[in-house]
């Protein structure tokens, strides 16, 4: 009897996506995989002993009346692939972990073989024997790579990716696109242990690999540590690092594997295929950079610590480390200006081109006015490192660039006043621009100006503007004027209270037109009369005389019996 199929890729995919692995979370899909066992154990029959000892059972090919036997055999293997992946997750701050990492690798191969062995059954198709044999190939191939065995390893992954590569050549595209997959997550381990056996040349399909990773997260991730453990073996050659004539020694290790892929890491912003690259690729960079700029700070505290002790220390020199975190900033702050340079250049075109949507809001001056104003803010920060104050041709080239971006900022701010039609402040904001420009053109020599925006595009944008502006100034009279202000004004009052004035309002058309108040506005009714008691004001009462002397008689005797006890 030929059991049903089991598509093992299939499963092992949908399965890490849905449970975890999505964001990187191995410990989820760790405790799917132990409920899922828990589960097919229950419907199988299949149970390890009870709840007071444990009891071993095997599974035989005599046993394989079902898929799910197999089923079994695979979520063991996964949920220790995925604890070892947890592990090695943890074993970055805690060393230790790695000794448990490889037990459960060893473990997780263990059921590979496992696996592969039952599927060697003739009850087994020929498909899922491949798919087996792929599989305990990859958790071979991740052990003897966490071991650093990487010819073993090497061995192992290609066997991998060969067997997945026929199997796409076999079978249909929506099947074939999931072997693809795999064999893009192996490509990576594979050119790693062809670096760490002796081809220099398997650095670079790693970067170019790294490029082309468009919008897989996991294999960018892979790419991104790969590439960062081989810095780390080529850092131990890097000593020093000179900078605006100072020669600085590196001693940090973590300084020196940022500073070595620093390069590599420009050439891939400049190469990078589209703007989603370059964004992902400009991000890393930065965040590494924070992380070596934290080591550093930290170092500085305790060296600051070192100096307080020390009585004959010099105060007044800025120290290597101080230098180096100058450094550091420096490179942070050049590239935030790189990178919110780079989104205005993309984002100046969009704003000739006409909106296509007039309900989605598109590109407007001010947006290129707060990525103009987040650049001057970190150039403002650059004058302030220690160890450059005194450096005159420093504090000159940042001056020019912050004069260079003061223009263009200046230009879209004219730009926002001339589409509200405020001629005058945009023809004031207009002659500023010109004004910087010249003060640029005037104080730049040589390549100072190579990798700013183009100052004599600038003013040639400058002097068309200003030609339309004047133009359009006479031409908007004030009648013409009142035409759009009365046809394009938006009003918050309801269609029902402006019957009498046109106006286009193109939310009449949307979802949520304004044709009437709601809820309606309160209006005054009339009150409940209150009544008042009047006539009290106008009755006259009988007297009471009589009745008040007839109190008063009785004289002495009367006050004397009453006082006694004798009156009543």
């Amino acid at each position: 009897m030929i059991l049903d199929k089991l598509n093992m890729a299939k499963i092992i995919k949908e399965s890490q996506q849905q449970h975890g692995l999505r964001h990187g979370d191995y410990q989820r899909y760790r405790g799917y995989c132990s409920r899922r066992l828990r589960r097919l154990r229950k419907t199988l029959g299949f149970k390890m002993g009870n709840r007071y000892k444990f009891t071993g059972k095997k599974i035989t090919v005599d046993m394989l009346t079902d898929n799910r036997y197999l089923l079994l055999v695979l979520m063991d293997a996964e949920r220790a692939w995925s604890y070892a992946m947890q592990l090695k997750q943890e074993a970055n701050t805690e060393p230790r972990k790695r000794f448990h990492l490889l037990s459960r690798l060893r473990k997780a191969v263990k059921h590979g073989e496992e696996l592969e062995r039952l599927c060697e059954s003739q009850r087994v198709d020929a498909k899922t024997k491949l798919e087996a044999q792929a599989y305990t190939s990859y958790l071979t191939g991740m052990l003897q790579f966490e071991m650093q065995e990487w010819k073993s390893a090497m061995e192992a992954f290609n066997k991998c990716k060969t067997i997945y590569e026929k199997l796409a050549s076999a079978f249909t595209e929506e099947q074939a696109s999931l072997y693809r997959q795999r064999v893009e997550e192996i490509s990576p381990n594979i050119r790693y242990c062809a670096y760490n056996i002796g081809d220099q040349n398997a650095i670079n399909d790693l970067k170019q690999m790294r490029l082309s990773a468009v919008g897989s997260v996991g294999i960018a991730e892979k790419l991104e540590m790969l590439i960062a453990q081989t810095r780390a073996k080529q850092a131990a050659t890097m000593s020093e690092v000179e900078w605006r004539g100072r020669t600085i020694p590196v001693k940090i290790d973590k300084v020196r594997i940022f500073l070595l892929g620093l390069n590599d890491n420009e050439a891939a912003i400049a190469e990078a295929a589209n703007e989603e690259t370059k964004e992902r690729l400009y991000e890393s960079l930065l965040s590494e950079c924070r992380d070596t700029i934290q080591t550093v700070r930290e170092e500085l505290k305790a060296e600051s610590k070192l100096r307080e002790r020390a009585s004959d220390s010099d105060t007044g020199k800025v120290s290597n480390l101080q230098y180096l975190h100058s450094y550091l900033t420096y490179i942070k702050l050049g590239t935030v200006v790189k990178r919110y340079e780079s989104m205005a250049r993309v984002l100046q075109p969009k704003l000739q081109e006409p909106q296509q949507d007039e309900n989605k809001r598109g590109p407007r001056p001010q947006d290129l006015i707060r990525l103009y104003d987040i650049i001057l803010q970190s150039l403002a920060e650059l004058p302030q490192l220690l160890g450059v104050e005194d450096d005159q041709n420093f504090q000159k080239e940042v001056s020019l660039k912050i004069l260079v971006y003061k223009a263009c900022r200046c230009f879209f701010i004219a730009q926002s006043y001339v589409m509200v039609k405020k001629w005058s402040e945009a023809l004031v904001l207009y002659e500023r621009v010109l004004k910087y420009a010249q003060e640029v053109q005037a104080s730049a020599s040589g390549n100072t100006l190579k990798d700013l925006p183009d100052v004599q595009e600038l003013i040639s944008k400058v002097n068309a503007e200003k030609y339309s502006l004047q133009a359009a100034a006479i031409l908007d009279t004030d009648d013409a004027a009142e035409v759009p202000l009365l046809t394009q004004v938006k009003d918050t009052k309801p269609l029902c209270d402006r019957l009498d004035v046109f106006r286009l309002d193109p939310t009449l058309l949307g979802k949520q037109p304004n044709l009437v108040p709601f809820p309606p506005d309160f209006q005054p009714v009339p009150c409940k009369p209150l009544f008042f008691d009047l006539a009290l004001n106008h009755v006259t009462f009988p007297p009471l005389d009589d009745k008040v002397e007839q109190k008063g008689k009785g004289g002495v005797t009367g006050f004397i019996k009453g006082f006694f006890g004798f009156g009543s």
